[in-house]
């Protein structure tokens, strides 16, 4: 007789500003379906808001969170935890799946050295960064949205260096890497999300990678549809996990 499968480790990459806590909703809804769900903090975020981000200590983190996993591994990244997870993923990261949403946009471009410039002066404000945050928080997605986003406190002032550090990251050749991988790769995209400016050219770089469209989202798709997101969510988990 053999005894139960181990469940899928299901580990959350949040986005930029925000951390772990963003994900609450997904986690509640992963438990109730029997995963194993782990969201992370990357540095310079939430519990660890102190260390400074770069790529590389961020690929690390997610080593710590797939390490010990008994069963199968599946890691999601929204915007920065994307980009972040396409880069560990391509380099060989333990996982069996990835699902990646609202990175559709190329680290470089004269659009992300902009923002890069407006964290600048935004961060300068100090603490008057953070509130303007979380009203932007909470006009994007939503009271309820915005206390999961503020709860685990948000990294305005790090922004810029956090942005500056991923012009390093080239989500194509990464893209490329997992194709010849052939690690099964889902994005879950926000019809109004403003980072799909790339789109195109990410569909090109990995062909066999599957596309949900969550109708009516915005960039924060998982906080902005959660339990439209949930479902695509559980969807491309099901697939990985057979």
């Amino acid at each position: 007789m053999t005894g139960a499968a181990a469940p899928t480790r299901v580990v959350l990459v949040h986005g930029v500003r925000t951390s772990a806590t963003m994900w609450r909703a997904q986690v509640a809804t992963l438990a109730t379906h029997g995963y194993e769900a782990v969201a992370v903090d990357l540095p310079g975020h939430g519990t660890r808001r102190d260390e400074p981000f770069t790529l590389a200590r961020a690929c690390a983190v997610l080593d710590e969170a797939v390490a010990g996993a008994a069963g199968r591994v599946v890691v999601v990244g929204l915007s920065l935890g994307g980009y972040v997870t396409l880069h560990w993923a391509a380099r060989g990261g333990r996982c069996d799946g990835v699902v990646v949403s609202s990175c559709t946009a190329l680290p470089g471009t004269p659009v992300h050295r902009a923002f890069i410039a407006i964290s600048r002066v935004i961060g300068a404000s100090g603490g008057g960064a953070d509130r303007l945050s979380g009203i932007a928080a909470r006009l994007a997605v939503g009271a309820s949205g915005a206390v999961d986003v503020g709860a685990g406190g948000l990294a305005s002032a790090g922004q810029a260096a956090t942005l500056t550090a991923v012009l390093a990251a080239n989500p194509l050749a990464d893209l490329a890497a997992l194709e010849d991988r052939g690690l099964p790769l889902r994005f879950v995209i926000g019809e109004w999300d403003h980072f799909r400016l790339d789109e195109r050219a990410f569909r090109a770089a990995a062909p066999s990678a599957s596309w949900v469209l969550v109708r009516r989202a915005n960039h924060l798709v998982s906080l902005h549809r959660p339990r439209a997101y949930g479902r695509a969510l559980l969807d491309a988990l099901e697939a990985v996990s057979g």
